[in-house]
């Protein structure tokens, strides 16, 4: 009996220590009792928030078309139609309303001084340049005492008249040579109108030396030195802006040219500047290029520092109102069709709508053409959209 109680404890021992020694397993078996219950506490959270979202998505069901398919929101406005200002913008060069070349009126000559730079202002007649007049002024010196000699004629003549006119009556002198003396002295006196002409033409002909202004105005450029041998075939010498007014010269379409009456307004902004000028149009071109289609209108700028010839500006001219819609950008939409619009029908279906746009500017785009102002437009999201498609309408939120 010892015996057998013996062995039956040290088998039992035998097994204990066997179980103690392996705890990896235990461990093991540990962890994937834990990850088992990770998994299934995540399986009913999933479960439950799917049950959450399920419940509100029945609350918030969306009509659904034939099709069973959710519908699309789409935003709309309604524009209406309000006065609009009639704003045409183009782009043109300045110029010199009155650009006047200067150059030699006379036969010219060798050039003493020059008197003036491009940038200052001159006045009516006033003297550009000098040309050396030395040979006109002998020339004129020589024709003055001609005219001395042929007065000194005719102041001998006339006393020669004068006392034949004397003898004639005592029977001295007959009355052909008292003819003779007359027709001699008329004949000095005709000498010395012809030296006093001669003479002028010279002193005129000195004066034409001078270059001068036409008219009062902003000298723009000079093309001439001292010392510069000039003509009648040199051209222009200086350039004169009469009274320092510019001008924008801007091509409009034909369409566009024909809505700008003179006298009307126009703002005038030239590259590079920060500041706009006011002007007028003063003058629309009666002829149309033929090739493209374009005409120029002038618009008067008085004189600014900022404002040269030969610059680029860019100008919009006020003409008119018009009643028309006005959208937003967003809604108007474009292709190789032209420009359009999405439009929401009776039956909540979007219909194309081409439009012809007007002019833009910070509140939209004005409709010239393609609505009448009552229709439902679509407000944006428009290039999702497909003609015939059916939509859920939503009045947008008016502006504050």
């Amino acid at each position: 009996m010892k015996a057998m109680n013996y062995e039956s404890t040290k088998w039992s021992r035998d097994a204990i220590d066997d179980v103690a020694v392996d705890e990896a397993t235990l461990a093991k078996r540990k962890r994937r009792r834990w990850i088992i219950i990770a998994i299934i506490a995540l399986l009913v959270l999933v479960v439950a928030a799917v049950f959450m979202m399920g419940g509100r998505g029945e609350k918030a069901a969306a009509p659904k078309g034939n099709a069973g398919e959710q519908l699309p929101s789409v935003t709309f406005v309604i524009p209406g139609r309000q006065d609009i200002p009639a704003t045409i913008t183009a782009t043109g060069s300045l110029a010199a309303r009155r650009d006047m070349p200067v150059g030699v009126p006379g036969e010219g000559g060798q050039v003493e001084r020059v008197l003036v730079e491009p940038g200052q202002w001159v006045r009516a007649g006033q003297v550009l340049a000098v040309i050396n007049r030395s040979v006109q002024a002998q020339q004129a010196a020589q024709l003055a005492a001609q005219v001395e000699v042929a007065r000194a004629d005719l102041r001998l003549a006339e006393n020669q008249l004068n006392r034949a006119q004397q003898l004639v009556g005592r029977g001295f002198i007959s009355q052909a040579d008292l003819d003779q003396k007359r027709a001699t002295r008329d004949a000095a006196a005709a000498r010395v109108r012809v030296a006093q002409a001669q003479l002028g033409a010279t002193r005129a002909q000195i004066g034409r030396l001078d270059v001068r202004a036409p008219t009062a105005g902003l000298v723009l450029s000079r093309s001439i030195e001292a010392g510069q041998v000039v003509g009648a075939g040199s051209g222009a010498l200086f350039r004169i802006a009469e009274g320092g007014q510019m001008e924008l010269l801007a091509r409009l379409p034909q369409n566009d040219l024909a809505r700008v009456p003179v006298g009307v307004p126009a703002t005038v902004t030239p590259v590079g500047a920060s500041t706009s000028y006011q002007g007028t149009v003063w003058q629309v071109s009666p002829v149309i290029d033929p090739v493209s289609r374009q005409g120029i209108a002038r618009i008067l700028v008085p004189y600014n520092r900022d404002i040269r010839p030969g610059g680029f500006a860019s100008v919009s001219v006020i003409a008119g109102s018009m009643s028309a819609p006005q959208l937003p950008e967003s809604a108007v939409q474009s292709d190789a069709q032209g420009n359009y619009v999405y439009v929401i029908g009776p039956d909540n279906k979007v219909v194309r709508r081409n439009i012809r746009v007007g002019d833009v500017n910070d509140h939209g785009v004005a409709i010239v053409s393609g609505l009448a102002g009552n229709e439902r437009v679509v407000l944006s999201a428009g290039a999702f959209l497909n003609p015939g498609q059916q939509v859920r309408p939503e009045r947008a939120a008016p502006a504050r």
